[in-house]
């Protein structure tokens, strides 16, 4: 399983993005997004707000799906 983090980042990639310019255009429209270097030091600390991944997630045209799992 890869985590957030790097979902995040293959996404950014995909459309030429980086955490960098990500957390610049949020910020300029009035989320509370950390700067860059926070950005990146709460998802490698694995303590990242949740609404923040959504308004990444947002931006880039994505959403969080919940579904059950398979069963085995």
């Amino acid at each position: 399983m890869i985590d957030i983090k790097q979902e995040i980042q293959i996404l950014l990639l995909k459309k030429c993005l980086s955490m960098r310019k990500i957390s610049s255009i949020l910020r300029e429209q009035g989320y509370k997004i950390p700067k860059a270097s926070g950005l990146s030091y709460c998802f490698s600390q694995k303590r990242i707000l949740f609404e923040t991944v959504q308004q990444i997630l947002d931006y880039l045209g994505y959403e969080i799906k919940i579904v059950k799992k398979q069963e085995k």
